[in-house]
């Protein structure tokens, strides 16, 4: 049933970074493989594939969460393997060239011109937010970057949105847009009752993965963003119960005609910035 009713719209835009913002092409996974590596299990073996399927699946989780799954009986090579991700990833940064996702800060900056701000939130370690960040020139385009140390839990707890509207002081965490793309990410989101829970393609995880994680939009990028929260989200628009892009009646809602019709717009190549040493 559909419950009309004023809405003070989104003021805090939560987004993930890799995948969100920034391209991670394949350099995450890459640098998990380096650390289960360390641990005696090497490329061309079942057991590495079984693990990287188990990475691919859990993205979005902190890294140290992620590899007690991968090794679920023994402690100690879990925290082995996360102490060789956590010099294999800022490393791998050092001698990346960090690629801004077309269309990225445009959308950000119109967000904010909107009146809303944005707040970037990862369940990576703060060292690699901040590598990251300044390396794509973001700084100047958000509000706050919050890492896995500024929560007591990474994704998918709510943990980080939640540190995140208290920070930004939101009035209720209807006003809160949470952007990821990952089933993790999304999660989080549900979870801290963001008004908005909003998937993205560019990220780890398909359409259906996001959604089953809880996503009620899911866009081909960042940059339709701006658009979906003017169209639903803004201080005025009669709030209206959605699920996956449908009212929760069951009928084709607003959610799905705004999926389903924006588009993305002509972007130029892709800015690149290479991280200084």
């Amino acid at each position: 049933m559909e419950n009309a009713t004023d809405s003070v719209g989104i003021s805090l835009v939560c987004c993930g970074l890799f995948g969100t913002l920034v391209a991670d092409d394949g350099l995450i996974e890459r640098s998990f493989a380096e650390a289960i590596a360390t641990q005696g299990v090497v490329a061309g073996t079942s057991a590495f594939a079984r693990r990287m399927a188990q990475v691919h699946q859990a993205r979005g989780r902190a890294p140290g969460d992620v590899l007690s799954v991968l090794f679920p009986d023994n402690e100690p090579r879990a925290q082995a393997a996360a102490l060789a991700f956590d010099r294999a990833l800022p490393d791998a940064l050092s001698r990346t060239v960090i690629t801004r996702l077309p269309g990225a800060v445009e959308a950000l900056d119109e967000i904010r011109a909107a009146g809303r701000r944005v707040c970037v939130v990862t369940s990576l370690p703060r060292r690699v937010l901040s590598q990251a960040v300044d390396a794509a020139d973001l700084r100047g385009h958000v509000d706050l970057a919050l890492s896995r140390e500024d929560a007591p839990r990474g994704f998918p707890a709510p943990d980080l949105a939640l540190t995140a509207m208290l920070r930004a002081g939101v009035a209720g965490v209807q006003d809160v847009a949470l952007v990821h793309g990952t089933g993790a990410g999304i999660e989080c989101g549900r979870r801290s009752g963001a008004g908005a829970v909003v998937g993205l393609l560019t990220g780890a995880h398909s359409a259906a993965r996001l959604r089953a994680a809880g996503a009620n939009h899911v866009l081909r990028s960042i940059a339709q963003l701006p658009a979906l929260l003017e169209k639903l989200y803004s201080p005025g628009v009669p709030a209206v119960g959605h699920e996956n892009g449908t009212s929760t009646n069951g009928t084709a809602g607003p959610a799905a005609a705004v999926a389903a019709t924006l588009d993305v717009p002509p972007q130029g190549p892709a800015e690149r910035h290479r991280l200084g040493h």
